[in-house]
Protein backbone atom coordinates (compact mmCIF):
# COMPACT_ATOMS: atom_id res chain seq x y z
CA UNK A 1 0.00 0.00 0.00
CA UNK A 2 1.25 3.56 -0.59
CA UNK A 3 0.75 6.75 1.00
CA UNK A 4 0.66 9.83 -0.45
CA UNK A 5 0.92 13.29 1.69
CA UNK A 6 0.16 16.49 0.42
CA UNK A 7 2.36 19.11 1.50
CA UNK A 8 2.82 22.88 1.18
CA UNK A 9 4.53 25.94 1.91
CA UNK A 10 3.11 28.33 4.62
CA UNK A 11 4.34 32.29 4.27
CA UNK A 12 4.49 33.48 7.76
CA UNK A 13 4.82 37.39 7.88
CA UNK A 14 7.26 39.55 10.57
CA UNK A 15 5.39 41.99 12.76
CA UNK A 16 7.04 45.21 11.42
CA UNK A 17 5.95 44.11 7.56
CA UNK A 18 6.07 46.79 4.87
CA UNK A 19 4.33 46.69 1.60
CA UNK A 20 6.05 48.23 -1.33
CA UNK A 21 4.31 48.21 -5.57
CA UNK A 22 5.71 44.23 -5.51
CA UNK A 23 3.44 43.05 -2.30
CA UNK A 24 5.51 42.46 1.05
CA UNK A 25 8.82 42.47 0.88
CA UNK A 26 11.10 38.79 1.08
CA UNK A 27 12.71 40.36 3.92
CA UNK A 28 9.66 40.34 5.97
CA UNK A 29 8.40 36.75 5.01
CA UNK A 30 9.73 33.09 6.33
CA UNK A 31 8.62 29.94 5.02
CA UNK A 32 7.79 26.75 6.88
CA UNK A 33 6.03 23.31 6.63
CA UNK A 34 2.23 24.12 6.88
CA UNK A 35 1.49 23.37 10.73
CA UNK A 36 -1.91 20.52 9.19
CA UNK A 37 0.51 19.21 6.47
CA UNK A 38 3.45 18.20 9.54
CA UNK A 39 0.55 15.85 10.87
CA UNK A 40 -0.32 14.72 7.63
CA UNK A 41 2.96 14.29 7.51
CA UNK A 42 3.49 12.39 10.99
CA UNK A 43 0.15 10.24 9.63
CA UNK A 44 2.12 9.19 6.84
CA UNK A 45 5.48 7.84 8.25
CA UNK A 46 3.12 6.29 11.21
CA UNK A 47 1.55 4.07 8.83
CA UNK A 48 4.82 3.10 6.94
CA UNK A 49 5.96 2.36 10.41
CA UNK A 50 3.31 0.17 11.67
CA UNK A 51 3.66 -1.74 8.38
CA UNK A 52 0.23 -1.15 7.14
CA UNK A 53 1.69 0.97 4.00
CA UNK A 54 5.20 0.06 2.20
CA UNK A 55 5.98 3.83 0.96
CA UNK A 56 4.54 7.40 1.86
CA UNK A 57 5.57 9.99 -0.96
CA UNK A 58 5.35 14.06 -0.53
CA UNK A 59 4.32 15.96 -2.91
CA UNK A 60 4.28 20.01 -3.27
CA UNK A 61 3.36 22.98 -5.83
CA UNK A 62 6.22 25.05 -5.23
CA UNK A 63 9.27 27.16 -6.36
CA UNK A 64 12.57 26.40 -6.05
CA UNK A 65 12.60 27.69 -2.34
CA UNK A 66 9.91 24.83 -1.27
CA UNK A 67 12.21 22.23 -1.66
CA UNK A 68 13.64 23.53 1.58
CA UNK A 69 9.94 22.79 3.08
CA UNK A 70 9.06 19.60 0.94
CA UNK A 71 13.27 18.02 2.63
CA UNK A 72 11.18 18.73 6.50
CA UNK A 73 9.08 15.86 5.49
CA UNK A 74 11.88 13.56 4.49
CA UNK A 75 14.01 14.35 7.14
CA UNK A 76 10.69 13.16 9.02
CA UNK A 77 10.61 9.83 7.01
CA UNK A 78 8.93 10.35 3.92
CA UNK A 79 10.71 8.04 1.35
CA UNK A 80 10.09 10.26 -1.81
CA UNK A 81 9.24 13.28 -2.95
CA UNK A 82 8.43 15.39 -5.89
CA UNK A 83 7.93 18.89 -6.50
CA UNK A 84 6.05 20.58 -9.29
CA UNK A 85 6.63 23.86 -11.36
CA UNK A 86 7.53 25.77 -14.05
CA UNK A 87 7.33 29.14 -15.31
CA UNK A 88 3.90 29.40 -15.85
CA UNK A 89 2.94 28.96 -12.55
CA UNK A 90 5.64 31.21 -11.23
CA UNK A 91 3.54 34.20 -13.46
CA UNK A 92 0.34 33.20 -10.45
CA UNK A 93 0.00 35.65 -8.26
CA UNK A 94 -2.11 33.57 -6.15
CA UNK A 95 -2.70 29.52 -7.35
CA UNK A 96 -7.02 28.79 -6.95
CA UNK A 97 -8.24 25.38 -5.24
CA UNK A 98 -9.02 24.20 -8.78
CA UNK A 99 -5.17 24.38 -10.34
CA UNK A 100 -3.52 22.89 -7.74
CA UNK A 101 -6.03 20.02 -7.58
CA UNK A 102 -5.65 19.12 -10.97
CA UNK A 103 -1.47 19.29 -10.44
CA UNK A 104 -1.72 16.49 -7.57
CA UNK A 105 -4.34 14.76 -8.96
CA UNK A 106 -2.00 14.22 -12.09
CA UNK A 107 0.80 12.89 -9.57
CA UNK A 108 -1.27 11.00 -7.74
CA UNK A 109 -2.29 9.28 -10.77
CA UNK A 110 1.30 8.31 -11.53
CA UNK A 111 1.62 7.41 -8.24
CA UNK A 112 -1.54 5.48 -7.81
CA UNK A 113 -2.11 5.29 -4.06
CA UNK A 114 -4.00 3.67 -1.36
CA UNK A 115 -4.09 6.68 1.07
CA UNK A 116 -4.26 10.73 0.15
CA UNK A 117 -3.06 12.74 2.89
CA UNK A 118 -3.36 16.25 3.81
CA UNK A 119 -3.89 19.03 6.25
CA UNK A 120 -6.98 20.49 6.51
CA UNK A 121 -5.89 24.03 5.56
CA UNK A 122 -3.17 26.40 4.98
CA UNK A 123 -2.29 28.27 7.71
CA UNK A 124 -1.94 31.18 5.44
CA UNK A 125 -5.05 31.24 2.94
CA UNK A 126 -7.57 29.31 5.28
CA UNK A 127 -8.83 27.87 2.11
CA UNK A 128 -9.42 24.46 3.12
CA UNK A 129 -10.35 22.97 0.23
CA UNK A 130 -7.55 21.49 -1.94
CA UNK A 131 -7.82 18.24 -0.42
CA UNK A 132 -11.86 17.76 -1.38
CA UNK A 133 -11.30 19.09 -5.07
CA UNK A 134 -8.31 16.45 -5.16
CA UNK A 135 -10.61 13.25 -4.31
CA UNK A 136 -13.54 14.85 -6.32
CA UNK A 137 -10.94 14.94 -9.54
CA UNK A 138 -9.66 11.36 -8.78
CA UNK A 139 -13.23 10.07 -8.14
CA UNK A 140 -11.59 8.61 -4.64
CA UNK A 141 -13.79 8.09 -1.33
CA UNK A 142 -13.09 11.01 1.42
CA UNK A 143 -13.30 12.23 4.86
CA UNK A 144 -12.47 16.02 5.86
CA UNK A 145 -11.25 17.20 9.46
CA UNK A 146 -9.85 13.59 10.27
CA UNK A 147 -8.47 13.44 14.20
CA UNK A 148 -8.33 9.90 14.73
CA UNK A 149 -7.28 7.55 11.82
CA UNK A 150 -7.10 3.63 11.71
CA UNK A 151 -6.10 2.41 7.62
CA UNK A 152 -7.28 -1.22 7.08
CA UNK A 153 -5.17 -2.47 4.25
CA UNK A 154 -6.38 -5.59 3.98
CA UNK A 155 -10.08 -5.22 4.41
CA UNK A 156 -9.21 -2.04 1.56
CA UNK A 157 -11.07 0.32 4.48
CA UNK A 158 -10.50 3.17 7.12
CA UNK A 159 -12.00 3.82 10.09
CA UNK A 160 -11.87 7.55 10.41
CA UNK A 161 -13.47 9.98 13.69
CA UNK A 162 -13.79 13.58 11.87
CA UNK A 163 -14.83 17.19 13.69
CA UNK A 164 -18.00 18.65 12.18
CA UNK A 165 -19.51 21.95 13.21
CA UNK A 166 -21.02 22.90 16.28
CA UNK A 167 -18.46 20.74 18.80
CA UNK A 168 -19.96 17.44 16.95
CA UNK A 169 -17.92 14.16 15.68
CA UNK A 170 -18.68 11.46 13.33
CA UNK A 171 -17.08 7.72 13.06
CA UNK A 172 -17.71 6.21 9.72
CA UNK A 173 -15.42 3.81 7.58
CA UNK A 174 -14.29 4.99 4.15
CA UNK A 175 -13.26 2.78 1.55
CA UNK A 176 -9.82 2.98 -0.53
CA UNK A 177 -8.81 4.83 -2.18
CA UNK A 178 -9.25 7.63 0.00
CA UNK A 179 -8.39 11.34 0.28
CA UNK A 180 -8.14 12.41 4.19
CA UNK A 181 -7.62 16.09 5.40
CA UNK A 182 -5.95 15.32 8.80
CA UNK A 183 -6.39 17.81 11.90
CA UNK A 184 -4.20 19.14 14.50
CA UNK A 185 -3.88 17.17 17.24
CA UNK A 186 -4.50 13.81 15.40
CA UNK A 187 -0.78 12.74 16.72
CA UNK A 188 2.36 14.20 17.88
CA UNK A 189 4.63 15.58 14.65
CA UNK A 190 7.91 14.41 15.24
CA UNK A 191 11.17 16.12 15.52
CA UNK A 192 13.61 15.96 12.53
CA UNK A 193 16.62 13.99 13.91
CA UNK A 194 20.13 15.05 13.07
CA UNK A 195 20.74 11.92 10.57
CA UNK A 196 17.19 12.42 9.48
CA UNK A 197 18.34 15.81 8.14
CA UNK A 198 21.84 14.84 6.43
CA UNK A 199 19.82 12.19 4.73
CA UNK A 200 17.04 14.39 3.40
CA UNK A 201 19.49 16.77 2.18
CA UNK A 202 20.90 13.76 -0.14
CA UNK A 203 17.87 12.09 -1.41
CA UNK A 204 16.83 13.61 -5.02
CA UNK A 205 13.63 15.63 -5.32
CA UNK A 206 11.98 14.54 -8.43
CA UNK A 207 10.74 17.82 -10.35
CA UNK A 208 8.07 17.69 -12.78
CA UNK A 209 6.28 20.58 -14.56
CA UNK A 210 2.71 20.72 -15.22
CA UNK A 211 3.65 19.29 -19.08
CA UNK A 212 5.32 16.75 -17.51
CA UNK A 213 2.04 15.37 -15.65
CA UNK A 214 -0.23 16.35 -19.43
CA UNK A 215 -1.41 19.63 -17.42
CA UNK A 216 -1.55 22.39 -19.83
CA UNK A 217 -3.51 25.34 -18.42
CA UNK A 218 -2.02 26.22 -14.93
CA UNK A 219 -4.58 29.54 -15.40
CA UNK A 220 -5.53 30.70 -11.89
CA UNK A 221 -8.94 32.34 -11.72
CA UNK A 222 -8.15 34.03 -8.61
CA UNK A 223 -6.17 37.54 -8.83
CA UNK A 224 -4.50 39.69 -6.14
CA UNK A 225 -5.62 43.06 -7.42
CA UNK A 226 -4.29 44.86 -4.47
CA UNK A 227 -2.57 44.55 -0.83
CA UNK A 228 -2.63 46.67 2.04
CA UNK A 229 -2.39 47.05 6.05
CA UNK A 230 -6.20 47.70 6.87
CA UNK A 231 -6.85 50.99 8.89
CA UNK A 232 -7.03 50.47 12.72
CA UNK A 233 -9.42 52.48 14.25
CA UNK A 234 -10.36 53.02 17.87
CA UNK A 235 -11.11 54.57 20.50
CA UNK A 236 -10.82 53.99 24.10
CA UNK A 237 -12.32 56.35 27.35
CA UNK A 238 -10.51 56.27 30.71
CA UNK A 239 -12.67 56.63 33.48
CA UNK A 240 -11.19 58.03 36.29
CA UNK A 241 -11.82 58.53 40.22
CA UNK A 242 -12.84 55.65 42.94
CA UNK A 243 -15.04 52.74 42.30
CA UNK A 244 -18.07 54.42 43.12
CA UNK A 245 -17.01 57.42 41.05
CA UNK A 246 -16.44 54.92 37.77
CA UNK A 247 -19.25 52.91 38.52
CA UNK A 248 -21.53 55.69 37.75
CA UNK A 249 -19.02 57.29 34.80
CA UNK A 250 -19.63 53.98 33.18
CA UNK A 251 -23.66 54.00 34.23
CA UNK A 252 -23.47 57.39 31.98
CA UNK A 253 -21.66 55.95 28.80
CA UNK A 254 -23.89 52.87 28.92
CA UNK A 255 -26.74 55.14 29.30
CA UNK A 256 -26.13 57.48 26.34
CA UNK A 257 -25.25 54.33 24.07
CA UNK A 258 -28.70 52.74 25.02
CA UNK A 259 -27.69 49.86 26.35
CA UNK A 260 -29.44 50.45 29.83
CA UNK A 261 -32.89 52.29 30.12
CA UNK A 262 -33.11 55.61 32.14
Amino acid sequence: MKVLVTVTESAEVADDFAIDDDGIDERHVTYDLNEWDDYAVEAGVQLVEAGVADEAVAVTVGPERSEETIRKALAKGVDRAVRIWDDALAEQALLDVSTKARLLAAVAEEEDPDVVLGGVQASDDGFGATGVALAERLGYEWAAVVSELDVDAEGGEANVHRELEGGLHERLTVDLPAVFTIQTGINEPRYASLRGIRQAQSKEIETKTPADLGVSDVTSRLELRELFVPDAESEAEYLEGDAEEQAAQLADVLRDAGVVAE
